[in-house]
């Protein structure tokens, strides 16, 4: 490779090593992996892979077995004249060349369909607990937010009611203040009732995931390394759900395929032996049946071609979804980043002006009201950055999720089936 072309691949390395060490405020890779494989379904989805592998070895054992069939009877020739006569046959239908093989294959795409079906229900639990996880820590960081911001009002309180007894300052202008607190503290309430929730709702559907006593704190979030365009590829390669449905197709396939087999019906080969007249007469033969059926097989073959061109179609329109799904997802992660950056400034701007204002009011430059405007606007700007803040890192976090850099085991990325 030349150097022209090794220096940016070496870029998009760093910037992807970089990305993918900074997730402090995540919870540890293998405790997050032993909460996502108790959640319901993906326990549900191991046990539907159990079913399907002996699925599997019963086609390839095949559903035919050996009949016996015993016929004891007694004959009566004259009234005083009876044998004890019995008819035996043992029989079993065989698999004509070929339905065996096509079997086997139908249940190698029922087992790697299943066990993909695993790997998607991981990811489902893995992009819920992303959810989760960055709602109680927004919840967390506004609470936080609300609480120094309470603690900073309520300061400035007390050194209103200081100037009150001195006779500096008006009592409208302590009621005023008492009145902006009061409906700060109500937002202090509600943000603690919010965390709380979130927080127990993490408790509760994550039982095996312990967390810590305080929230982690959050890193400036980041542009996608490489691009929208590489995650995009990234997450449509190691899509699950297309890997599911190409093997729900390649599986209807080999099914349409035992149907068009099955137009030449199973023979049913057999020994059968006779006792007559109390061991007079004895025979020995040979039992061959086959079905005379036509019309039935050939509808049931085209049903079942019909069936594996609507799969395929499906598969199709799934990874044209899944498509899309990534470009959005892709592109809402870069749109969160330059929301932050904006949202960012902004907050930075009303705060400065907020702290000028307070200062024109403490000089007598401004009135009251004026710095308590300024100061809820600041209030719900860094609230707006806050949330801008976390959106971001979700938005980021649901890429890594979903191209599989992160609670995921290592898979192939040609067509989302696991590596051995």
């Amino acid at each position: 490779m030349s150097m022209r072309r090794l220096l940016p691949a070496l870029a998009l390395l760093a910037g992807l090593s970089a990305h993918a060490q900074d997730v402090g405020y995540l919870p540890p890779e293998a405790l997050a992996m032993r909460a996502l494989a108790a959640q319901p379904e993906v326990r549900a989805a191991s046990a539907a892979a159990q079913a399907a592998e002996a699925e599997a070895h019963s086609l390839t054992a095949g559903s035919y077995e050996w009949e016996a069939v015993l016929i004891p009877q007694q004959r009566t020739v004259q009234p005083n004249l009876r044998y004890r006569e019995f008819e035996g046959q043992l029989s079993r239908r065989i698999r004509l060349p070929g339905k065996a093989a096509i079997d086997a294959r139908i249940g190698m795409h029922t087992v790697t369909a299943a066990r993909l079906r695993i790997d998607d229900a991981t990811h489902q639990a893995a992009r819920r607990l992303g959810h989760d996880w960055m709602a109680w820590l927004r919840a967390s960081l506004l609470s936080e937010q609300a609480d120094a911001q309470q603690t900073l009002l309520r300061q400035a309180k007390q050194a209103l009611e200081r100037r009150v007894q001195l006779g500096d300052a008006a009592q409208r202008d302590l009621d005023l203040m008492q009145a902006e607190l009061a409906q700060l503290d109500a937002e202090v309430l509600r943000a603690h009732a919010e965390a709380d929730a979130a927080r127990k709702a993490l408790v509760v559907t994550y039982p095996q995931l312990p967390l810590p006593a305080e929230p982690p704190p959050l890193p400036d979030p980041a542009p996608l390394p490489g691009g929208a365009a590489y995650w995009r590829d990234l997450i449509i390669s190691r899509s699950h759900e297309i890997g599911i449905a190409r093997e729900d197709a390649r599986r209807q396939q080999e099914i349409a395929a035992r149907a068009r087999a099955d137009r030449r019906p199973d023979p049913s080969i057999g020994l059968r032996v006779l006792d007559d007249r109390g061991g007079a007469e004895r025979a020995v033969g040979v039992v061959v049946s086959v079905p005379l059926g036509y019309r039935y097989r050939r509808d049931i073959a085209a049903r079942e071609e019909s069936r594996a061109q609507m799969a395929a179609a499906d598969a199709d329109g799934v990874a044209l979804a899944i498509a899309r799904e990534a470009q959005a997802t892709a592109d809402l992660a870069m749109a969160r980043y330059a929301q932050w950056q904006a949202m960012h400034a902004a907050a930075a701007a009303q705060e400065m002006a907020s702290a000028r204002t307070r200062r024109a009011w403490e000089l007598g430059e401004a009135g009251l009201g004026e710095w308590l405007l300024a100061a809820r606007s600041a209030r719900q700007a860094r609230a707006q950055e806050v949330q801008a803040r976390v959106d971001a890192l979700e938005a980021a976090l649901l890429v890594r999720i979903d191209s599989h850099e992160l609670w995921h085991d290592n898979e192939d990325e040609a067509d989302g089936t696991p590596r051995e």
